[in-house]
């Protein structure tokens, strides 16, 4: 099985891998401004290096978020194109999950058996989720949510919105600058679909509303 996973969550990033999670190919951009730019061409040069043909793929997995409008939709949108040009199915995947796949394994190794997973939201606020480590695997509590910092559970918190935030939030070191990228977000995708466990649809998680708005009328000069 070959899999093409997509992330625009946070940062733009896109990973090739086996049905048994090993990671063929991957690529990460740090921008979070320009996804739309450096996806698809990043994308092209990842399949050439592995020598690998889009329609030689067996599903395209995309990050659902929660994330921001803009950035958010640029990988959807890519996702959803490569699938429907290659005739693949598109799976979606929460993309705090591809912090949480990592974040139960040393929650569980340090005896830890519950945890929040959190991202910056941007406006001083933070995407989060709640999640159980069952035996190194993570199974959601609650969430995806979005939230000013303070209303995070108290618990050990994985990711960047920790890093932020680290007055308010019990950061886990080693984690506290993690984003959610494309080889951890294809590794639970993968994991899943060989188990046949179902997947989410490519439906955005946005969580609230795109700050483009659309101008009102124009009022009347006096």
């Amino acid at each position: 099985m070959l899999i093409l996973s997509i992330d625009t969550s946070a940062i733009a990033s896109a990973a090739l891998l086996t049905g048994e999670s090993a990671i063929l190919a991957s690529f990460a951009s740090e921008d979070t401004r320009s996804h739309a730019e450096v996806l698809a061409p990043a994308i092209a040069d990842l399949l050439a290096d592995a020598g690998v043909a889009g329609p030689e793929l067996d599903a395209v997995v995309v990050g659902v978020g929660p994330g921001p409008f803009t950035g958010l939709r640029a990988g959807i949108a890519t996702a959803r194109t490569l699938a429907f040009a290659w005739d693949k199915p598109l799976h979606g995947v929460m993309s705090l999950d591809a912090i949480a796949v990592d974040a139960a394994l040393d929650a569980w190794r340090h005896g830890i058996d519950e945890f929040a997973v959190a991202t910056d939201a941007r406006r001083k606020e933070v995407y989060w989720a709640a999640y159980r480590s069952t035996g190194g695997t993570p199974e959601l509590l609650d969430g995806p949510h979005v939230s000013a910092p303070s209303e995070v559970p108290a618990l050990p918190v994985y990711g960047a919105g920790a890093g932020l935030y680290p007055g308010v939030l019990h950061a886990v070191q080693g984690f506290a600058d993690a984003q959610p990228t494309a080889a951890a977000l294809g590794r639970t995708a993968a994991a899943r679909l060989v188990r046949g466990l179902p997947l989410l649809p490519s439906t955005p998680l946005y969580l609230r509303e795109s700050d483009a708005k659309v101008p009102g009328p124009r009022k009347r000069a006096l």
